[in-house]
């Protein structure tokens, strides 16, 4: 259906086509004498019904591409759209909702107030008890929200995000400072609400968030895509195999040069090899002599993470699951 303004008669966007398009984007910002771009050209397009995670250091850009997708920024150079049209308009006609870092609970007004209060704001809102129990809060509905705890004001930021029937989700940091438990007690609403259709986006800090909940990951590095693809595909970057042991002195260029060898670390005392061919990495470095604290195992999320984001010269990986 395409919504349209009561006044001009202008489309709005719709539920349509894919829910967020980035073309070429580009955000710059001028801090303390020196030019930055916390967005550098991010081209990334993301279909509906896709739950993806964004993962990066800090600074990596991630709460920036939120801003520009949201509409509270917007690019220096290229575009940002969901669903066809305009951020902005794409918030206001409820198609995006969004789970924000910064906030701080509103005094004097319980749960169920504050959600029937935004929801009134949208053209098409979510029922409000079917918002309060998608995001778990249904129980709590008739407390004031400044009385909560922590993980429970998250739950109620989460109805907030759905009260305008949203078909985009996008959630900053959602678990940020969370216990385990509140963690995964949020998890199942997000998972809930995924299930019946919206699109999620969301950005952590948590790798095991990423591999379990998104169908992709996108990994952002000083402002760029590194890497887009599942865990499996992003995890076979960084080698597939891991080999550590004691370097002895051997220089990275000589371990660069064994068979399988795609990258070589030294970190904290020990070489670690990425390889996609751990038996013949061993062989030829048993032929090298005598080689101390031999580990062997597969590359993990966060292996190919560190690969991906420690050099500025990280070579991108783009793709899908091979089937």
């Amino acid at each position: 259906m395409t919504r349209t303004t009561g006044k001009t008669g202008t489309a709005e966007p719709t539920r349509t086509g894919p829910a967020v398009e980035f073309t070429a984007a580009v955000k710059t910002f001028g801090r303390a004498g020196r030019t930055v771009r916390a967005v550098d050209g991010i081209d990334l397009t993301v279909g509906r019904g896709e739950t993806v995670a964004l993962l990066g250091r800090n600074g990596a850009g991630k709460s920036t591409a939120i801003s520009l997708l949201l509409g509270l920024d917007t690019p220096d150079a290229g575009s940002v759209s969901l669903f066809g049209g305009t951020p902005d308009r794409a918030v206001r006609a409820g198609l995006a909702g969004a789970m924000l870092q910064d906030g701080r609970p509103i005094p004097r007004v319980t749960v169920d107030e504050l959600v029937r209060f935004v929801a009134s704001l949208y053209p098409y809102p979510l029922p409000v008890a079917e918002a309060l129990g998608l995001a778990g809060v249904a129980e709590y509905a008739n407390r004031r929200v400044d009385k909560l705890s922590g993980g429970q004001i998250q739950r109620v930021r989460f109805a907030v995000a759905l009260a305008g029937d949203p078909a985009l989700i996008v959630l900053d940091e959602p678990t940020a400072a969370l216990d385990v438990e509140a963690r995964r007690a949020l998890w199942v609403s997000i998972r809930a609400v995924a299930e019946r259709g919206a699109t999620v986006l969301f950005s952590t800090h948590h790798l095991e968030e990423a591999d379990g909940y998104a169908d992709r990951i996108v990994v952002l590095d000083r402002g760029r895509i590194v890497a887009d693809g599942s865990g499996n595909m992003i995890r076979r970057s960084a080698g597939g195999g891991l080999v550590s042991f004691d370097p002895a002195g051997r220089s990275v260029a000589e371990l660069e040069s064994l068979p399988g060898v795609v990258g070589v670390e030294l970190r904290g005392g020990r070489a670690l090899l990425r390889t996609d061919d751990s038996d013949a990495t061993v062989v030829a470095l048993a032929g090298l002599g005598a080689v101390r604290d031999l580990r062997v195992g597969r590359a993990t999320l966060e292996d190919a993470f560190l690969s991906l984001t420690a050099a500025p010269d990280a070579v991108s990986v783009r793709g899908t699951e091979a089937a």
